[in-house]
């Protein structure tokens, strides 16, 4: 029977289990938004998962939205993120970058000067974006034209090849919570005509085009993507009027590609599993139309993640929070140890504490 800490294959990636670090944005990127020496530190201490998947990182300038989050758009980023890579592959660990592009959730304090965040819609999100000054909210968007999506893509692309520069074994394309590309997903958001709005295939074809750009750049088996069909993170609420019909088509669409994985946060983003203010979901008829790894996310127990990748319901399973504040939790899952408490009032922003001072176990 397969357990979750078996080895497993996935696309060119061999990992030493099927414990995975979620990603995790934790605010603490340094000058020119790039990986700092603490950053290094923390990701070398929890290096015994299967997979790590680093903090969400920007594409571009514009692409930001939230404050001391760290790029993969310039050397000096490129280089910082080397640190990273490096100090993770010396202890034998996995990591690949989460390529970032939030959209309208974000606010022009971070963005380049006399520039709006961008979306598939002029219209505000009902969310706030961190900045110098506190939690803010969002900025009203401009709609992107069609003629400038290219760009967009192209981004993501150029995004991709530079975390092989800087040393990750692969990225993972964020198409969920409701930044950017799942702004096109959604038509609860997408409100546009043309190409890219409408019917489900054409409010897929951006985020399709994305993939299908990053696989033809550093190849499907290091790419992985992320998708979350039930979230309301962000301020989409109601989701959309189809979920399970655009999200099968979107796993439909991504099979035929050989991903490394499909990375699915199920339920509330953060929150239940089975959330009670929207339709239900069928995870397993979406998982039957994508026959690559699967990744599962959201609030895991040890028994509850044993059970999943024991029962065949997922491949891996991706745990957060308590990555936070236990770097060996490969060890103490294995063990069944306790597990250290979060800070909460440590998880944006700040120094060390809260960050790399979480004790391991003795």
């Amino acid at each position: 029977m397969t357990t979750l800490f078996d080895p497993i294959q996935i696309g060119d990636l061999a990992l030493k289990n099927r414990i995975v670090m979620a990603p995790l944005t934790r605010n603490r990127a340094i000058e020119g938004l790039c990986a700092g020496p603490m950053t290094v530190e923390y990701y070398r201490q929890r290096a015994s998962a299967g997979l790590i998947i680093s903090e969400a990182s920007q594409i571009s300038p514009t692409a930001q939205g939230y404050l001391d989050t760290p790029g993969i758009y310039t050397d000096e980023q490129v280089h910082a993120w080397r640190k990273v890579t490096d100090a993770v592959h010396q202890e034998g660990g996995r990591i690949v970058i989460q390529l970032w592009h939030v959209g309208r959730i974000s606010h022009t304090s971070l963005l380049p000067a006399g520039t709006v965040p961008v979306s598939s819609t002029a219209r505000v999100a009902a969310a706030k974006s961190f900045t110098r000054e506190g939690f803010l909210p969002t900025s009203t968007p401009r709609a992107l034209a069609d003629e400038e999506l290219p760009g967009i893509v192209a981004d993501y692309r150029r995004a991709a090849a530079r975390a092989i520069e800087a040393g990750f074994d692969g990225v993972e394309i964020h198409a969920a919570n409701t930044y950017l590309l799942e702004q096109f997903l959604r038509d609860s958001i997408n409100d546009r005509s043309g190409p890219y709005g409408g019917s489900i295939e054409n409010r897929a074809r951006l985020p399709l085009e994305v993939t299908r750009a990053v696989v033809a750049e550093i190849g499907a088996g290091r790419t992985g993507i992320r998708l979350s069909p039930q979230t309301t993170f962000g301020g989409s609420a109601p989701l959309d009027s189809q979920p399970q019909a655009l999200y099968n088509h979107v796993a439909e669409q991504l099979a035929p590609l050989g991903l490394a994985y499909l990375h699915v946060i199920e339920g509330e983003t953060g929150g239940p599993r089975q959330p009670e203010n929207v339709a239900a979901f069928d995870y397993g008829d979406m998982r039957h139309r994508f026959p690559g790894p699967w990744m599962i996310n959201n609030g895991y127990t040890r028994e509850e993640a044993l059970t999943a990748v024991a029962s065949g319901a997922a491949d891996l399973v991706a745990f957060g929070r308590p990555f936070i504040s236990n770097p060996d939790l490969v060890r103490r899952l294995r063990e069944n140890a306790p597990l250290n408490e979060v800070h909460y009032n440590k998880l944006y922003g700040g120094g060390a504490e809260g960050y790399i001072d979480y004790p391991a176990l003795a």
